[in-house]
């Protein structure tokens, strides 16, 4: 089992969760210790807002480029929308691409199972 020694913590307590960064904040004792997300619930969500702003991105994008120099809004106004709900659609994306991973590693059965040393 991995062990951390710091200023904070001398006497190297094990973690609970190993990685590079490490803990963002410190266990209160309250909280599960194997505590998981919603990951299915931020799939579907991320899966909808990346629909929803590509349509968007494709809708402002045609209507810009059919718009006359006289027209409101501008065209420059919609290409700029266009960019704005392409932007999301890209981070949703991404957001879609860890919420996978983080799935994937769960099913794979990681984190491996910590052993108790006496």
């Amino acid at each position: 089992m991995r062990q951390r020694r710091s200023p904070a913590n001398p006497a190297g307590v094990p973690r609970s969760r190993s990685g590079l960064v490490g803990r963002r904040w410190e266990r209160t004792g309250t909280e599960p210790v194997r505590a998981r997300s919603a990951l299915k619930l931020r799939l579907v969500l991320s899966a909808i807002g990346v629909l929803a702003f590509l349509f968007g991105t494709v809708v402002f994008g045609v209507w810009a480029s059919k718009s006359t120099p006289v027209s409101n809004p501008s065209a420059m106004e919609l290409s700029v929308l266009a960019a704005i709900c392409a932007f999301f659609a890209l981070l949703g994306i991404v957001d879609l691409v860890v919420v996978l991973r983080r799935r994937a590693r769960e099913r794979d059965g990681w984190p491996p199972e910590e052993e108790e040393t006496l």
